[in-house]
């Protein structure tokens, strides 16, 4: 063709060969990858085409939905599918073709079918979830040990935001007068921005682990819209990873995300956190107390039952005394007796002994009778001595059963750096008790642990079979 055009009659070629060849509207399915809305109440989408598993754009088209269809179609498709249209949202979209010699070609949008975008929105959720519970994560957080005295809280929420307040004046003014110490990391949590602040937020927290209990993200009410950032994969998998057990209290009551599946703990509203947490530190406080009280009660007991039985020994040690002093009190004074009555008869006998030998013989049986009772005190001095010993030993030894039994006390054993570990409430003595896999809680002085038993082994250290 050797005929010469300008650049505007080829453009009507173009736009008439268009129009010819493309004459009726068309059901397109499409990814938004741009949306502005300008003053006049115009809406300027760009959309596209990807591969479900490719990043690299197959196709790319303007499109446009003039303000008249678009006020209608925008609060159309929000009431049926709770969401905005938004950048990253498939649709599915009734079009025709338009081309403009200035601004080339565009599609022109008059419908839209929301439940087009609801099964879309579905069937990625479920991938989501599907490829979680594939890479064995999907309960990890779950998993964690929840801590038995929850205060130090880091929190991941907007400072503005409603919901953050009423979660912090709750804590605070609690009934019980418990202290909750927060660190707020602070993010949007609604919009494009929400998957990477809440990942920013998570990292920050993991750095420094050491110094909080526990996790919790929350956020007041809100559009479904700003809900769905919640499925995220990206997110949902932070989650999962996480050192510590997260807590979610997205502000909906109806909807489950994702993330609230894979967190330790999910609940409604930020007020309902505030009160999980409450009602679990009550709830330790009065196990604490039950325990003292049952540990009290237990050492009274014994420390009564050995105090009865010294005051019975102590009963019925100074009697034996009192007779053991009576026998030899009278066998002494029969000895005494028995000697001057030998005398007696000696002298009687003697008959021609003088009477200076008779003196000497009185003075010496009185020499022996004195030596005889001095004897006699002495022994009697020796038996109270003896017994007041024997009294005290028995006290010395009552008090070291007292400091045994206060050391026996469990308090003051976990005190010292042991360990009380259970299975099914039994105390564990020995490994024959438990097999792999069983959950074993060990209580120490301040809280308790729970444990999954991964290995045994026996006294030498080798493993034992199961």
């Amino acid at each position: 063709m050797t005929e010469k055009v300008s650049l505007t009659e080829l453009q009507v070629i173009i736009r008439d060969s268009l129009y010819l060849s493309l004459p009726d509207s068309y059901w397109v399915m499409a990814e938004i990858s741009e949306l502005k809305e300008n003053t006049a109440g115009h809406c300027y989408l760009e959309l596209i085409e990807k591969h479900p598993e490719e990043k690299n754009v197959r196709a790319r088209v303007k499109a446009i939905i003039w303000s008249n269809r678009y006020r209608f179609l925008k609060a159309f498709f929000e009431n049926i599918t709770g969401e905005s249209l938004r950048e990253g949202l498939k649709i599915l979209v009734k079009t025709k073709v338009e081309y403009h010699e200035l601004y080339g070609l565009s599609l022109i949008i008059s419908d839209i079918d929301p439940a087009f975008t609801l099964g879309e929105m579905a069937i990625r959720r479920q991938l989501v979830i599907k490829k979680l519970e594939q890479e064995g994560v999907f309960s990890m957080n779950k998993e964690l040990k929840f801590p038995a005295v929850p205060q130090r809280i880091a929190v991941i929420s907007s400072k503005n935001a409603a919901g953050y307040s009423d979660f912090i004046n709750h804590l605070k003014s609690n009934s019980f007068g418990y202290v909750f110490y927060t660190a707020l990391i602070e993010t949007s949590l609604q919009g494009t921005e929400t998957e990477q602040g809440v990942i920013s937020a998570l990292d920050k927290i993991a750095l420094n682990s050491h110094l909080f209990d526990l996790v919790v993200i929350i956020r007041g009410g809100g559009s479904q819209s700003d809900l769905s950032w919640f499925d995220s994969y990206n997110i949902a998998y932070h989650v999962t990873q996480f050192p510590l057990p997260v807590i979610t209290g997205i502000g909906h009551d109806k909807d489950v995300t994702i993330t609230d599946m894979v967190a330790n703990r999910s609940l409604k509203t930020p007020t309902a956190v505030a009160d999980f947490l409450i009602d679990y530190v009550s709830f330790a406080e009065n196990h604490i107390v039950e325990m003292s009280s049952e540990i009290i009660g237990a050492s009274r007991i014994i420390i009564e039952k050995n105090k009865n039985r010294i005051e019975t020994l102590g009963i019925k040690l100074f009697p034996l005394a009192r007779i053991m002093m009576s026998d030899i009190k009278d066998k002494l004074s029969a000895e005494i007796i028995e000697i001057i009555n030998i005398g007696k008869e000696l002298i009687i006998r003697a008959g021609l002994i003088p009477s200076n030998q008779e003196t000497r013989l009185s003075s010496a049986a009185k020499s022996l009778a004195s030596g005889k009772d001095i004897m006699l005190k002495r022994n009697g001095h020796r038996l109270i001595t003896g017994t007041i010993n024997c009294l005290s030993v028995n006290n010395v030894r009552m008090k070291g059963l007292e400091s045994t039994l206060q050391l026996l006390n469990p308090e003051n054993i976990l005190q010292r750096g042991f360990s009380i570990t259970t299975i099914n409430g039994m105390i564990l003595k020995n490994t024959e008790q438990i097999k792999k896999d069983d959950l074993i809680d060990t209580q120490l002085y301040e809280g308790n642990l729970r444990s999954r038993v991964l290995e045994k082994k026996g006294r030498r250290g080798d493993r034992e079979k199961e």
